[in-house]
């Protein structure tokens, strides 16, 4: 890992700055007390990802009068979700950013309906970034979509995040400077294509370990590589929707466009009737 960072050119951590942090949601223990923060504030809803909720933290929200929600990649993912008593499902596609699944979503969101659609209300993930893509989201199904991906470059987001760096490869890239590998966590996630992920299929490099190990072992290396400055080695998960984001600009305005964008397309499509 050491002689891969400085290969890059990646400086170390400025002296006094805390190291480790990015494992801490990745252990049970402490996935554990996040649970435990969500659920002493008056949340609306809780996602979980990479797997089934647990049983007790599915009840223990409904007692408090929250919603549940899980996120799933296949079929049988979803029946099981729903046998579980998740209220939401989040049919999320290959294209999708972070952790994902090995199918598109135009063959996912309708698969998913059609086994759990009549029992609760599905909504589609991965690769959603304007109007058009809600659009054709509804028509394959669901209710309604959850985008993650298409907030990074919005203004608000760009105030809180001191990496500009980041920002600067999310605005540069293609739909095509995206790769899904298991290096970021050990478990599938797509993430930008740099000389980071690049430097990880080289002859000589180690297969990832599996989840939480692989990311105890990056996550000092992914704090140097954020605070660095280089554009060409962030390890930021994003989806292929990332092509389309090449601009900052208020959450207010993108949602705004989101909205006209769809109720276009629904028009269009209602006229070819």
């Amino acid at each position: 890992m050491e002689r891969t960072l400085i290969k890059l050119g990646v400086p170390p951590l400025p002296d006094g700055s805390p190291a480790g942090d990015g494992v801490l949601g990745w252990l049970h223990s402490v996935a554990r007390q996040h649970v435990e923060v969500a659920l002493a504030h008056p949340a609306r809803l809780i996602a979980n990802a990479l797997g089934p909720p647990p049983p007790d933290v599915i009840s223990r929200a409904h007692e408090r009068g929250m919603l549940v929600a899980a996120l799933a990649g296949k079929a049988e993912h979803a029946r099981g979700h729903v046998a579980g008593g998740v209220d939401i499902v989040v049919a999320q596609g290959y294209e999708a950013g972070g952790h994902t699944g090995e199918i598109a979503s135009m063959v996912l969101v309708p698969e998913i309906v059609d086994a759990v659609g009549p029992q609760v209300p599905v909504l589609a993930a991965g690769g959603i970034g304007c109007g058009r893509q809600i659009a054709a989201a509804l028509a394959l199904g669901a209710v309604g979509v959850w985008m993650g991906s298409a907030w990074l470059t919005t203004q608000e987001y760009a105030l809180t995040s001191a990496m500009p760096a980041m920002r600067e490869a999310l605005l540069a890239a293609t739909s095509s400077d995206t790769v899904r590998s298991r290096i970021y966590s050990g478990k599938p996630a797509r993430l930008l294509k740099n000389r980071w992920t690049q430097s990880w299929s080289e002859p000589g490099a180690p297969e990832p370990l599996p989840m939480p190990l692989q990311n105890l072992l990056v996550s000092d290396a992914h704090q140097r590589l954020m605070r660095s400055g280089m554009p060409d080695v962030v390890p930021m998960p994003v989806g292929q929707v990332v092509g389309r984001m090449n601009e900052v600009r208020p959450v207010a305005d993108l949602i705004s466009a989101l909205l006209r964008e769809a109720d276009e397309a629904l028009d269009r499509l209602h006229d070819l009737r």
